[in-house]
């Protein structure tokens, strides 16, 4: 569960944007809109087989650390 606290004279949008920023950074909205609609399990496959190519990829690109 996420949490933010006021900061001395922090106006709401303030505390909105760091909030909504906080989400972001923990991938909270990535997951919402994922899980927004049905993904077949073959889609769902694919999207990884994917992701995994460009981490590998990125990987040799960049080379080890």
């Amino acid at each position: 569960m996420l949490k933010i606290r006021a900061r001395g004279n922090e106006s709401v949008e303030q505390m909105l944007k760091r909030f909504k920023k906080l989400c972001e950074k923990e991938g909270l909205t990535k997951e919402i809109k994922r899980n927004s609609y049905f993904e077949k399990p073959s889609e769902r496959k694919r999207r990884q087989m994917r992701k995994s190519v460009r981490q590998s990829m990125r990987k040799k690109l960049v080379g080890p650390r």
